[in-house]
């Protein structure tokens, strides 16, 4: 949403600048790349971020699924006179 509307501000800002010299429409141009890449850049890092912080958090929920699991089969175990191992494997 804000690539979209950095786009339209500078699309707006270019088009005021029709009356300028080449110079300084080719100067103008160059700055609307260098933003819209800067964006992009910007863009592509804060997912690659929030890809990783996801990545953690199903690894934290498999693990904390896994000690769910232990912690019940020992729980069942000590109910059944059984080892956790004979408990989880019921």
């Amino acid at each position: 949403m804000r690539k979209i509307a950095l786009v339209a501000a500078i699309s707006a800002a270019a088009l005021s600048l029709a009356a300028c010299s080449e110079s300084t429409e080719q100067n103008a141009e160059d700055a609307v790349e260098g933003a819209m890449a800067d964006t992009e850049s910007n863009t592509e890092a804060a997912i690659d971020s929030a890809e990783a912080g996801v990545d953690e958090a199903a690894m934290e929920v498999d693990q904390a699924a896994e000690n769910v699991d232990d912690a019940a089969a020992a729980a069942e175990g000590e109910l059944q006179n059984e080892t956790t191992t004979e408990a989880a494997v019921d």
